[in-house]
């Protein structure tokens, strides 16, 4: 199971964010738990500094961006690799 955080406040780009993981993880046919940090303290606390935030299995790997779909799955697909070993 892939654990994936959006974060941010609700910024155009940060709910974008959250549609392409949600598109990313059904067209993957993935079992994983999405969820979204928008509390500011929650945000800081995650250790991301600037959004759109995308953390993957407690890893930041995207900050300040929007990734495409296919930069999206590559990140999922690092995890489910990372976590078979």
């Amino acid at each position: 199971m892939i654990d994936i955080k959006v974060v941010g406040p609700g910024c155009k780009n940060c709910v974008e964010l959250e549609k392409r993981v949600k598109r990313v993880v059904e067209e993957m046919q993935i079992e994983a738990t999405i969820s979204k940090i928008s509390d500011f303290i929650e945000i800081a606390k995650s250790g991301v500094l600037m959004t759109p935030g995308l953390i993957i299995n407690n890893r930041i790997v995207v900050q300040g961006k929007l990734p495409s779909e296919g930069i999206i799955k590559n990140y999922i697909l690092e995890a489910i690799k990372g976590e078979g070993e």
